[in-house]
């Protein structure tokens, strides 16, 4: 069934593309749309619209996205349903271990080695055991987990957050986790605005959609994200919170010098943003102090513990803006409850008794020490990385595209990133691809895994499709 259905794009504010998101949600909401009509073509409702087809794309795309529409090639798109369908409607990659001989080598997210971490948590658990009780039977509360909390302010102090103490943290299931809560604690309204990296994690982006909030890419260079650009993105878009990495950015492993980290702070006060400051792959002490000591009063810094000693374990940490810590902690209490009390008391003791520095360390040696045999390895390439950094941004050569190297590199046994993943909706990806070091796999066949690539770089083909 087709339909004469024409948007009044000036009846909301912002961009075209989300003003036509907008009509088209409160069209099917309110019936006007019913299930199963089929919607003008894209280029008939650009031309009706005097738009671009682009901007009709990107609003049927997020409409799909949301479950109000569905696409069928060859058929067109339809009216799927009238309400969005609930949750999120792409997986997250979660890297799995295969057994040394058996499957391709995993380099599209890090894995831990295991230098300690494993029979360090197992004594813990040794000596937890006969002191469980009554206490484990009962909710954790927002106060049991204070002593945690001090020791995570002595474990933070090489970060150059600024004064903090035990109150301005909050505690959260993991880095991803962590960023929910915070959109939880910022965001208002039916379809709020957040900013972040042209090029920035998927998480973040699964993480607003979850939070009802519409994405804005703000474009980076070689400092990381352009802090005119943010500001004329708030002027357009206004828009409550901007998501971005300073330490070393994912993926392209930048790191923000300080100049350009008060340009930001200076735009964010200017337009009221709150900041969300991600240091979850922070590779070694900073230079230079983190946007938390320049922005306390608006800068909410997030960390966890998955990239430096164990990902299962799910343990995040949040340093909230001055006199934010409740807040982050009741936004945790509404979400879960709090924190488990197995997790909270193997990360005390890890703290307490110097084995959490030591252990992340000693990971980050053993990544330096990978790292060095990619560097060695792709001598002569355009390749981005940090020290201690457990992943490498490769730029790469005439005669490569990107998804075709990454599809020749899965059928010789090696799974990497494209830019495309780290791309927004619509948005432009570098011919790049990311790298990730698979510390649990045996250091032989990481290697070989190396040496496939290198040998894959040096010999682009001259008849593949692109």
């Amino acid at each position: 069934m087709g339909t004469i259905w024409s948007p009044d794009l000036t009846q909301f504010e912002g961009p075209k593309y989300l003003a036509l998101a907008h009509s088209l949600r409160e069209a099917i909401r309110d019936g006007g749309l019913v299930e199963g009509t089929r919607l003008p073509a894209v280029r008939e409702l650009a031309w009706e619209l005097k738009i671009t087809p682009g901007t009709v794309a990107r609003a049927y795309n997020i409409g799909i996205q949301e479950g109000l529409l569905e696409a069928s090639v060859g058929r067109g798109t339809f009216v799927a349903a009238r309400a969005p369908q609930f949750g999120p409607t792409v997986a997250l990659h979660v890297p799995q271990l295969s057994p040394s001989n058996m499957g391709p080598v995993d380099m599209r997210s890090p894995t831990l080695p295991d230098i300690g971490q494993s029979a360090a948590i197992a004594a813990i658990l040794t000596e937890i055991i006969p002191e469980i009780g009554q206490g484990w039977l009962e909710y954790p509360g927002l106060r049991r987990d204070r002593p945690l909390r001090m020791a995570l302010v002595d474990y933070l102090a090489d970060r150059r957050l600024g004064a903090i103490d035990a109150d301005d943290l909050a505690l959260a299931h993991g880095g991803q986790n962590a960023v929910g809560l915070v959109l939880q604690c910022c965001l208002r309204g039916d379809r709020p605005l957040v900013f972040c990296e042209e090029l920035a994690y998927p998480g973040f982006r699964h993480a607003a959609r979850l939070n009802r909030a519409e994405v804005v890419p703000v474009a980076v260079d070689d400092w990381g994200m352009r802090a005119d650009a943010l500001d004329a993105a708030c002027r357009r878009y206004g828009g409550r919170i901007v998501c971005l990495t300073t330490a070393a950015q994912n993926p392209t492993t930048v790191r923000m010098p300080l100049e350009r980290r008060e340009d930001i702070v200076r735009v964010a006060r200017k337009h009221d943003l709150q900041i969300i400051e991600d240091d979850c792959y922070s590779a070694c002490s900073p230079r230079d102090p983190a946007i938390r000591a320049l922005a306390p009063e608006r800068c909410w810094y997030v960390t966890s513990f998955s990239k430096s000693h164990s990902a299962g374990l799910r343990f995040g940490v949040i340093a909230c803006p001055a006199g934010l810590g409740e807040a982050g902690r009741l936004a945790g209490q509404h979400s879960h409850f709090g924190m488990p009390r197995p997790v909270t008391e193997i990360m005390l003791r890890l703290l307490a008794s110097g084995q959490a520095l030591a252990l992340r360390d000693r990971v980050h040696a053993e990544i330096s020490s990978r790292l060095d045999d990619i560097v060695t390895a792709f001598q002569g390439f355009d390749l981005n990385w940090q020290d201690g950094l457990s992943f490498v941004w490769l730029r790469l050569p005439r005669g490569w595209r990107a998804s075709t190297f990454a599809r020749e590199a899965e059928a010789a046994g090696v799974l990497i990133r494209s830019a495309d993943e780290y791309a927004l909706q619509d948005g432009t990806a570098p011919n790049a691809v990311r790298i990730a070091i698979p510390g649990g796999e045996s250091r032989e066949r990481y290697r070989e895994a190396v040496q496939t690539l290198a040998r894959l770089l040096a010999d682009p083909p001259a008849d593949l499709p692109v």
